[in-house]
């Protein structure tokens, strides 16, 4: 009981401390999967594409109409007689007609391509919007880890600034006390000043940065939760062929997907445009209801019935239909090269994306030696400099290699974390559970 206690103590004391707009990425995930606008216009564009098939396949279902009118008709009939002279008769008569009629396509070849056609546009409609969560993961990742570079930027600014300050006076000391040269104290002097554009450039960027996160989640973003190395597992891709990769790159890449849909559609539309030389037929059935239609049919009544087919041969319509064939042609051999294009372009984004986690896997190990050597040699510099046999100059130099490794080893943590999401939206699968390997590694 007390360890239950004291763990609920603890998760109410971390929310009540926590700041209200702290976030980590799968909160911003998930923010901008309700807030995102581009991916809001997608998921409109693909329920739109939807609607294609009902739209085509009402085009093969039966067409029923009916009409009524009721009309109060004025005649006036002037004919003139054997002398020449007019004579004038008036009517007022009303009239009326109701008719029913049901059309039932039998063999139309153009509304079965179209209808085809529309399974195909659905797909691609799919696709896209698959296309734009797999770019949903990527931006969202991108943009906050852009942020923490950002902040890791400006706390190494801020730290350098503060180690200036202390160059600075120190120098000053040395001076006064007449044991140091001028020159020091004009190199610490421009060492700060630099660090101070440094530092309020590096403010701009993580102000910068954090708009752009802002804008994909639609929510203010005051603190995010940041990396933890001690949490970071730098593993290789699973699996761990490239070959593999690209295998399924191409079997599972929405734009892929969506390249084929496109050639589909295009066959389809080839189809539709040979129904130009088709016939068609339909099943058509007939009702009417109608009383004095006419002058000629005052006060008569009448009803007729039919039920038959209506055949409609196609013989010449100058030429449209074979350039509209060879429109038809040429439109799905360049979406085939598109997807040719598509596909040959992805093998090497697959590629690049697969040597940017393998290799990023040696390149963090390899910049955590580097900073590890760095430290120790400006730790070496600093106690030669109190021992006479180093410069200042030598210990900016030292101290400025360490602020350069540090920031190379938080880029390249970052660049292998967002390359494991990109083969992964590659392949189709930067959905949660990618969004979720990357915050993992966070901590507030």
């Amino acid at each position: 009981m007390k360890a239950i206690l004291l763990c609920v103590a603890t998760t109410l004391g971390a929310t009540l401390f926590q700041s209200p707009w702290a976030m980590d990425l799968s909160q911003a995930y998930q923010a901008a999967l309700q807030q995102d606008a581009t991916l809001m216009a997608a998921r409109s564009q693909a329920s739109a594409g939807q609607e294609a098939v009902p739209i085509a396949r009402a085009q093969l279902l039966p067409n029923v109409s009916a009409s009524f009118y009721r009309n109060d008709n004025h005649l006036t009939s002037r004919t003139p007689n054997f002398l020449g002279v007019q004579a004038q008769m008036t009517y007022d008569y009303p009239s009326k007609n109701d008719t029913l009629s049901i059309r039932q396509p039998l063999f139309r070849w153009y509304q079965w391509s179209s209808f085809q056609q529309a399974k195909f546009q659905v797909v691609e409609a799919d696709a896209a919007l698959n296309g734009e969560l797999q770019n949903l993961a990527v931006r969202v990742a991108g943009a906050y880890l852009d942020a923490l570079l950002a902040e890791d930027q400006w706390a190494l600014a801020k730290n350098q600034l503060d180690t200036f300050r202390s160059h600075v006076e120190a120098a000053k000391k040395m001076l006064s006390a007449g044991s140091g040269i001028r020159t020091d104290v004009d190199e610490a002097l421009a060492r700060l000043d630099m660090g101070l554009a440094r530092e309020l450039e590096a403010q701009q960027n993580v102000e910068f940065t954090r708009q752009q996160l802002q804008v994909i989640v639609n929510q203010p973003v005051r603190q995010l939760a940041v990396l933890n190395p001690a949490a970071l597992s730098l593993v290789r891709p699973d699996p761990d062929r490239l070959e593999d990769w690209v295998a399924l790159a191409k079997l599972k890449s929405p734009e892929l997907q969506m390249l084929q849909a496109r050639v589909d559609i295009a066959q389809q539309e080839i189809e539709k445009a040979r129904a130009g030389h088709l016939p068609t037929l339909d099943a058509v059935a007939y009702w009417s209801r109608s009383s004095s239609e006419n002058s000629l049919s005052v006060n008569s009544s009448y009803e007729q019935r039919a039920v038959g087919l209506q055949l409609n041969v196609p013989l010449y319509a100058g030429g449209a239909v074979n350039a509209s064939i060879r429109q038809a042609v040429a439109n799905k051999e360049r979406a085939e090269y598109l997807l040719e294009a598509a596909q040959r372009d992805l093998s090497v984004r697959v590629f690049k994306e697969f040597r940017a986690v393998t290799e990023g896997v040696l390149r963090v190990r390899a910049l955590e030696q580097a900073v590890s050597s760095a430290e120790q040699s400006l730790a070496s510099s600093r106690r030669s400099l109190q021992a006479g046999g180093r410069t200042r100059l030598d210990v900016f130099d030292a101290e400025s290699r360490r602020a350069s490794a540090m920031l190379d080893l938080s880029s390249a943590r970052y660049v292998y974390l967002l390359s494991q999401l990109r083969l992964r939206s590659l392949v189709g699968d930067a959905g949660e559970s990618s969004v979720q390997f990357i915050n993992q590694t966070l901590r507030y």
